[in-house]
């Protein structure tokens, strides 16, 4: 019997990134860095190269944090700076790669830097990693390799994904305080239902008279909270997480949570205006680059942030696609107010959509700036007399038989 047909293909080295060292021709000392399956490989072809390594050591990454957008940012604008002031492409990975503080960042960026040094363009380097970006943001660096302008787009991206962050940061800042105090409220409540309450309810038994109705609703609570803490609990954290998970798989549900989120008075309208201000500044900065107005309509319904205005998006791609303008459709679509969509007329009828949605975006943008101070000098005032009455109610109830007995006494 053969032996080779039992011998299986020896599965291929795995590259590793390594860093080296070495002396070119002329003597002079180069370094750099080489994805090879081991350090011989390295140093042949090195060699082919005309270099004489001297060291070649292997580069070791910690694990590292999350890559978030706010990385993606700040790496946008240190390729379109670098570039503008002419420094090479691969340099310029490099320099952001080295200099970053995320190892999974530096990670992401020697990769894609790998794959361009093998022939791979800028923009299909990038699509190969769709967590990161998104595709708004190849289509305009493809955009840009494809007219020679690629540092101006990148300029634009780096601004557009800045302004987006600034604009997440102030809604997030609108949210985070009232969910923290109400989540404390729910916390002290809890508390004072599970361990004070039974040991006062001990005391007014030994009293053998017929208790108040708020002292007896309170005590009845604290009956069911010591007596099902387990689904309270249980339904505190699993209803969140249900509707989580339908959120994400039922593009429907998506539809009707975001819908019901637009209807509040003051977060609802501070939704919508970022929607729309997001919705603005997409549009404009795909269509300032040059991108077909139908092409761009692709990418500004996901970044809106609301399931509403990605449908709408799609009938509005829909009805431009057979010759209506921007401006009816979006009217059509009945989710933009008139401000936005007469600006939008005019800026089709001008010749100068993107500067026009640009000024929308501005203008809703200050809007939700407004409304985020607006809401955090209100919304302290407020949660204050929700945890007064709720907390101070409580008590009253508790105290009421004690009042009672010392009028009889």
């Amino acid at each position: 019997m053969a032996t080779g047909a039992l011998t299986r293909p020896r599965a291929p080295a795995r590259e590793t990134l390594f860093t080296w060292e070495g002396r070119d021709k002329n003597g002079k000392i180069v370094r750099g860095e080489m994805r090879a399956g081991g350090e011989s490989v390295v140093a042949a072809s090195l060699r082919r190269r005309g270099v004489l390594a001297t060291k070649i050591k292997k580069q070791t990454f910690s694990r590292g944090r999350k890559i978030t957008d706010k990385d993606l940012a700040i790496f946008t604008r240190q390729l379109s700076t670098m570039l503008r002031a002419g420094v090479p492409l691969m340099q310029c990975f490099d320099i952001v790669a080295r200099g970053h503080g995320n190892p999974s960042m530096a990670r992401l960026l020697n990769d894609i830097r790998a794959d361009v040094e093998t022939g791979t363009s800028l923009n299909q380097a990038f699509r190969k990693y769709p967590l990161y970006f998104d595709p708004l943001f190849c289509n305009l660096v493809a955009a840009g390799e494809q007219a020679g302008i690629l540092e101006t787009l990148l300029d634009r991206l780096a601004t557009y994904k800045e302004k987006t962050l600034a604009l997440k940061g102030k809604i997030k800042k609108a949210m985070f305080y009232p969910v923290m105090i109400i989540l404390v409220a729910i916390l002290i409540t809890a508390i004072i239902m599970y361990f004070v309450i039974p040991s006062f309810k001990q005391v007014f038994t030994s009293f053998g008279a017929d208790l108040p109705a708020p002292t007896l609703l309170v005590i009845a609570m604290s009956d069911f909270v010591v007596g099902y803490w387990y689904v309270l609990l249980a339904a505190l954290i699993g209803i969140p997480y249900f509707v989580f998970q339908a959120w994400k798989r039922s593009p429907n549900f998506q539809i009707l949570v975001d819908r019901l989120m637009l209807k509040p008075p003051v977060f609802g309208e501070l939704l919508q205006k970022s929607s729309i201000a997001r919705w603005c500044r997409t549009l404009s900065t795909t269509f300032a680059a040059g991108v077909p107005l139908v092409e761009a309509l692709d990418s500004v319904g996901p970044a809106s942030g609301n399931a509403v205005y990605r449908e709408a998006t799609k009938q509005i791609q829909n009805e431009v696609n057979i010759g209506t303008s921007l401006a009816q459709a979006m009217q059509n679509s009945a989710v933009f107010p008139s401000m936005a969509v007469q600006m939008t007329s005019i800026g089709e009828e001008s010749g100068s959509l993107d500067s026009m949605l640009s000024k929308v975006a501005d203008y809703y943008e200050r809007e939700v700036d407004e409304m985020v101070d607006a809401i955090s000098s209100l919304i302290e005032p407020m949660i204050m007399v929700v945890l007064g009455v709720l907390v101070g109610g409580i008590v009253i109830a508790i105290y009421l038989p004690i009042f009672k007995l010392g009028q009889v006494i």
